[in-house]
């Protein structure tokens, strides 16, 4: 009996891409990286900011309407999501000064989680930063499918 020492790669997951996997094609990169998350292969980190802005989004009517799935079977969806995640507190805000500022969290999770990997849809708005960490990556779900 060996232990398993292998580690997920740590990532944050933006909003766009759980949105992307509730209302786009069944076999999206966005489903595929949710599903990873599910497996194991990847170890999403959550913050309280994150969460909010996560449940926020689910329930609007807006979002609902375009989803394939009933509410309930979203909710299922999202427990299972958060039942892999890791919830990191943030003690410190470095302020990456983003193109929009609302984004400035995901980075600062990603910071203070160790995250390797920002996973999101806005390539451009991230890569636009005042500060610069070489350590994080920021890629779209099919570049790490």
């Amino acid at each position: 009996m060996g232990l398993n020492l292998e580690v997920s790669i740590r990532i944050v997951i933006d909003t766009n891409v759980l949105v992307g996997a509730l209302i786009g094609q069944e076999r999206s990169a966005n489903r595929k990286l949710l599903e990873l998350c599910l497996k194991r292969e990847y170890q999403p980190l959550i913050s309280y900011t994150l969460f909010s802005e996560y449940e926020d989004l689910i329930n609007r009517p807006s979002i609902l309407k375009l989803c394939k799935r009933s509410p309930e079977e979203i909710d299922i969806l999202f427990d299972g999501l958060l039942s892999v995640c890791e919830l990191v507190k943030i003690y410190y805000l470095w302020r990456p000064n983003l193109i929009d500022e609302g984004d400035n969290y995901l980075v600062e999770l990603a910071i203070a989680g160790n995250a390797r990997i920002l996973v999101t849809h806005n390539i451009k708005d991230f890569q636009q930063s005042q500060l610069k960490f070489p350590q994080l990556q920021i890629k779209q779900p099919k570049e790490i499918i």
